[in-house]
């Protein structure tokens, strides 16, 4: 996880420099204090020196690029002509935040008139954004008072939606085998992911992953075993035979992902067979902990949506692949769940380590570590592809429930979300928009942070709520 990188564009106009200089020390006082503002609400804050001419804005943009920010926060120091910011803004590639605020919380008949002069930019807003709009170039307003308001809040959430969609943009995402046969909803041609949204597909080498499977030591099985002996509870019957063998697999896994710089892998379980030496068993553990240290996972071979949470991740911590597998009419929620990968971090205690039967290929059992999802606030989110650069992020808020007492379905991943508008609303708008199988649940009060995202991404978005 990380906090989000901007770039602070402070605007300003030359006349004043020119007839009214000595404003100007007050001018860059309120800059200063705004960049300092955004700093403390966990923002990492590139400062571009004051812009009112476009030679100026062309070099501010350069030092934002070559910074690798998230976006551009845009601050209007006083009115400033848009013409002279409209060529270095109708051509840059970063998202960006208008913070259309100004020092002063109260403007009435008492002010000083001298005031004025500090607090006139809301109309160098309007003038920007207009130009914004005929350039097509996408962007949100945050209006308010630094101090008196939450609109460091709502630059904040806007500025974590940027990172994610950034972080979408340059996924590395591993393919382990081919696609789920059959399974259509999320797959599309790697060339259109990569065109669209700058994922680019990794494919696993099997003789290469039996390389480095092979090369995996005793020792460093023993040294995973000690410190999953802390994470986990480890079953009673589990026997070391079964763990040496995931975590051989596991181990070889991380290896792959590290070399190739993965910010997300996804596996098909069914390319798990006893003559692989590739892949000899399905290492469900290893998919768990790679969301928990920050890597991406999603089943069956979905590169979309192994991408998105992998992206989501470096702006939620608490952030799990899943699937809707039942509906429970009665209480109004819907059982998520999946074969054996979920995020630990969102686990209701330690998860409890044991022995997975396997059916599926003739691979032997591995292991899989199984707990109830916790409670709290969530939003789930799915990012669906219907070709020829079409997408639609559908959001939908909720509650994840906090089980008490006895839990029959324990021996699985399991969690029950509750959405926000009842199940039935719920899940006919959810299907009627073609949101996938496959989707990402975040923790946390975060659909506000997730609202820009399909702005950026240049999506349909649909919130369902």
């Amino acid at each position: 996880m990380r906090n989000p990188k901007i770039g602070l564009l402070p605007l300003y106009v030359e006349l004043y420099d020119l007839t009214t200089p000595e404003v100007r020390p007050d001018i860059d006082a309120a800059h200063a204090y705004a960049s300092e503002c955004l700093r403390r609400r966990n923002m990492e804050v590139v400062d571009a020196p004051v812009c009112r001419l476009a030679r100026e804005f062309e070099s501010a943009i350069a030092q934002f690029e070559a910074a690798d920010v998230d976006a551009i926060v845009t601050l209007h120091l006083a009115y400033s002509p848009s013409l002279e910011s409209e060529k270095a803004l109708a051509k840059v590639k970063l998202p960006l935040i208008i913070l259309d605020t100004t020092p002063s919380y109260t403007y009435d008949q008492n002010t000083d008139p001298a005031q004025l002069m500090l607090n006139h930019g809301i109309h160098g807003v309007q003038d920007m954004c207009n130009l914004l709009i005929r350039n097509g170039q996408v962007f949100r307003v945050c209006a308010g008072h630094l101090e008196h308001s939450d609109v460091l809040e709502r630059v904040f959430a806007t500025a974590k939606g940027a990172m994610v969609a950034r972080e979408l943009k340059r996924a590395r995402v591993g393919l382990v085998g081919d696609p789920f046969a059959g399974m259509g909803d999320f797959q599309l041609p790697y060339k259109e992911l990569e065109r669209d949204l700058g994922i680019c597909m990794i494919p696993y080498d099997f003789k290469k992953g039996a390389e480095r499977i092979a090369a995996v030591t005793q020792e460093e099985i023993d040294e995973e075993y000690a410190a999953d002996l802390k994470r986990f509870e480890i079953a009673p019957n589990l026997m070391r035979e079964v763990y040496d063998r995931t975590a051989k697999t596991s181990l070889a896994i991380r290896k792959w992902a590290k070399e190739e710089k993965l910010s997300a892998y996804t596996i098909n379980f069914l390319e798990t067979a006893g003559p692989n030496p590739g892949l000899p068993v399905m290492p469900f553990t290893e998919c768990c902990t790679a969301m928990v240290n920050g890597l991406g996972y999603a089943g069956e071979g979905d590169v979309l949506t192994a991408g998105l949470v992998g992206a989501l991740l470096t702006a939620f911590p608490e952030t799990t692949f899943t699937e809707m597998f039942c509906p429970d009419w009665e209480h109004g929620t819907v059982f998520l769940s999946h074969m054996g990968e979920f995020n630990y971090a969102i686990a209701d205690g330690k998860p409890l380590l044991q022995e997975k039967p396997f059916p599926y290929t003739d691979a032997e059992n591995p292991t899989a570590a199984y707990q109830t999802m916790k409670g709290g606030r969530a939003v789930l989110l799915n990012l669906a592809p219907f070709g020829e650069g079409r997408y639609t992020l559908t959001l939908a808020p909720g509650e994840m429930l906090k089980i008490q007492g006895e839990n029959r379905m324990a021996d699985a991943v399991n969690g029950w979300f509750k959405p926000d508008v009842p199940l039935e609303r719920f899940l006919e708008q959810y299907s009627q928009n073609g949101a996938t199988h496959h989707s990402a649940l975040i923790y946390g009060d975060v659909l506000e942070q997730l609202l820009f995202l399909g702005n950026i991404l240049n999506c349909k978005q649909v919130v369902i709520r």
